[in-house]
């Protein structure tokens, strides 16, 4: 199925009334996406550039560049921005854990530098970003811990997670803020974030909300387990956002590299999925306020080469053509 671009349903608008549709974005997707990011979504996030090690990647020098370049764009089309991500174990750079004298940092020294880079991060767009991703990844994903090891954990302690969400929500008290994760549906770590998050609404740490990263497959996860997964965190009374969504074609265990083109099975069962996968975004509205894929359109995905090297994916409703697949209409037209 066909049409002209110009009469395409838009996703932001065939959404408008249950949540904001959003894509994650980089320099080169700001540009050669330019008008189907402006055309069919209402938010967008950075996928790496307003990560630790791209904003401040030695100690006081910031390079903000990309991500002013990505709010230019966002406030050129009248797009709201997510912001991801201030504290993660992984793409933080060396220095944030060293003394400077070839040893480890203080934990004292180490919340004073989170304190700094939140400050600073999360000041300069006071007011212009909607919502933070300020923990990302702190679970563990199997073992009887519920935090993963990280040097944020060793050296601060649990509570480098509450006094993450303090400072952020100091810096600015209008962001909504969010604890983010991956596996989010399998239900033992789906419980470790459960678990988590309760601890820091018991202590009244300042959180609105949890990130279902939702990078899921044409085969994983099972219906019934997303929906227990959003029912889970929803008791908590906080609002959802999947932050993170996309498809891929290929099962965990199919590790092929051969495919120059996805086949038309593939295409058939990640439209399926994407189908049910917005019918529970629906149903769970009232809690589910923003959905953003980890990228617009199959032309670029973090998932090519990605577990598997040499492999490209197309996980999107997108085509590399930037035209709608079987995916996209399964989407629209389950909505109409």
């Amino acid at each position: 199925m066909t049409q002209p671009a110009t009469s395409l349903p838009k996703l932001k608008d065939v959404f408008q009334d249950q949540f904001l549709v959003g894509a994650a974005v980089n320099p080169r997707t700001l540009k050669e996406q330019r008008t189907l990011l402006s055309e069919h979504f209402n938010s967008i996030t950075a996928e790496n550039e307003m990560k630790f090690e791209r904003l401040q990647p030695e100690e006081g020098r910031y390079t903000f560049e990309h991500a002013d370049r990505m709010m230019d764009f966002a406030e050129e089309h009248g797009i709201g921005v997510r912001g991801h991500t201030l504290v993660w174990h992984n793409q933080t750079p060396a220095w944030v854990f060293e003394d400077g004298a070839g040893g480890q940092i203080s934990r004292e020294g180490l919340l004073a530098r989170m304190k700094t880079h939140i400050d600073t991060v999360v000041g300069r767009y006071r007011g212009n970003i909607y919502a933070w991703d300020v923990v990302n990844e702190a679970v563990a994903d199997s073992g009887p811990e519920v935090l993963r090891e990280s040097p944020w954990l060793s050296i601060a302690g649990e509570d480098f997670i509450a006094r993450a969400f303090e400072y952020a929500h100091a810096a600015d008290p209008g962001a909504l803020l969010f604890y983010n994760d991956y596996n989010e549906a399998v239900p033992e770590k789906r419980e470790k974030i459960y678990t988590l998050v309760k601890s820091l609404l018991d202590q009244g740490v300042p959180i609105h909300g949890i990130g279902l990263q939702a990078h899921w497959s044409i085969a994983h996860p099972a219906e019934d387990d997303i929906r227990r997964a959003i029912e889970r965190y929803a008791s908590l009374g906080l609002k959802l956002h999947i932050t993170e969504l996309d498809v891929s074609v290929f099962a965990h265990d199919d590790k092929r590299t051969d495919l120059q083109s996805p086949s038309e099975e593939m295409m058939t069962r990640q439209a399926e999925r994407y189908e049910t996968f917005f019918r529970i975004f629906r149903d769970y509205s009232e809690s589910i306020t923003s959905v953003t894929f980890w990228g617009a359109a199959d032309d670029y995905t973090w998932l090519d080469n990605f577990p598997v090297r040499g492999r490209k994916n197309w996980p999107f409703l997108f085509d590399a053509g930037h035209q709608p697949k079987a995916s996209f209409w399964k989407v629209v037209e389950d909505k109409a």
